[in-house]
């Protein structure tokens, strides 16, 4: 099995277990009375079900998110890009543009 994908199961897995701790603490603390709605209602273990994988997607994202930005490559120590240089042309000489008096042509002054 490829790293990457090894890594995604793995961190997708510790999300999914931190959502059920999330989950079990709102049910707990009877967070805006979730709890009491849940384990009265008949269809009480689906709420608990789509609330559990809804998270779990949620804090797995993230957590894979943290594991890939954590992710050190030691090529990037190094200054890259070159050195600022200015660059100079022969044709540094301002030439002057000659503008008629009447201004702008007709079709394109503002209306």
């Amino acid at each position: 099995m490829p790293k990457l994908i090894r890594l995604y199961i793995i961190q997708c897995a510790i999300g999914f277990g931190l959502a059920a701790v999330f989950v079990g603490m709102l049910l707990w603390f009877n967070i805006a009375n979730l709890g009491h709605l849940v384990f009265n209602s008949d269809k009480g273990w689906l709420a608990l079900l789509v609330l559990w994988i809804s998270k779990g997607v949620v804090f797995g994202g993230v957590q894979f998110g943290i594991a890939i930005m954590r992710m050190k490559d030691d090529d990037d120590d190094e200054p890259r890009g070159g050195h600022r240089r200015r660059v100079q042309s022969n044709h540094g000489k301002m030439i002057p543009v000659r503008v008629a008096a009447g201004g702008r042509p007709q079709e394109m002054r503002p209306r």
